[in-house]
């Protein structure tokens, strides 16, 4: 009996436990799962099964794990919330699957994202054929994200977090220095200061980091 009392007060308490650890590691969708978002959900669960097997082992030694793991996903949070260059390293970036109707041979084999899994995610956003596809994105989480041809015009991002993205530049047929160039002659003289900037309709519009000193 009282290994039964045991084990209901240890399901019970890991439940609520393993609730406020994913709350406070705050909201994401589970689509949206980064890979270093699955290893710290796999690795908990592990430690929770460990718990609820070893019920000789005192509770705080079977949870010490999921508090060391939550420890670390909360650091990293706030590392790739502060710093975009490590976001993307840990997270990983969005990869130019089609452009212009043109697959992109040479990212689908980096990525090891092959021709099925493309026609399957092109049925689910019920994309008749590639001819249709102004760009489709490989998102970090897996999801294929689709802008047609008839659609409103992209609008990329050209900085981030104080990072000038590269690669949006190139899909515009710009580079650094006509970034940089334009943005001072509006005023922005250090990348730095920039939270977020876009270019759209010939105009730049930029959201100013609220921690940083303009111009600092």
């Amino acid at each position: 009996m009282e290994i039964y009392l045991e084990l209901l007060f240890r399901t019970v308490f890991l439940y609520i436990f393993i609730l406020i650890v994913f709350r406070l590691m705050g909201k994401r969708e589970v689509g949206e799962l980064s890979i270093m978002d699955l290893v710290i959900f796999v690795l908990i669960a592990e430690c929770v099964a460990f718990a609820l097997e070893g019920l000789e082992k005192p509770i705080f030694e079977s949870i010490l794990p999921i508090i060391i793991l939550f420890a670390i996903q909360y650091l990293n949070s706030l590392i790739t919330l502060k710093n975009k260059r490590i976001r993307d390293v840990i997270d990983g970036d969005p990869s130019i699957i089609v452009r212009d109707g043109v697959i992109n041979q040479e990212e689908m084999k980096k990525q090891r994202y092959n021709l099925d899994d493309l026609f399957q995610q092109m049925r689910e956003e019920r994309i008749p054929s590639i001819q249709n596809i102004a760009y489709a994105f490989l998102e970090p989480s897996g999801k294929l994200s689709i802008f047609l041809k008839n659609e409103d015009p992209l609008i990329l991002p050209l900085v981030v977090d104080g990072f000038i993205v590269d690669k949006h530049l190139e899909l515009i047929q710009q580079d650094r220095d006509w970034l940089i160039q334009n943005l001072s002659r509006e005023g922005y003289g250090n990348i730095k200061d920039i939270f977020y900037c876009c270019y759209e309709n010939n105009k730049f519009h930029v959201q100013l980091n609220s921690t940083r000193k303009h111009g600092s």
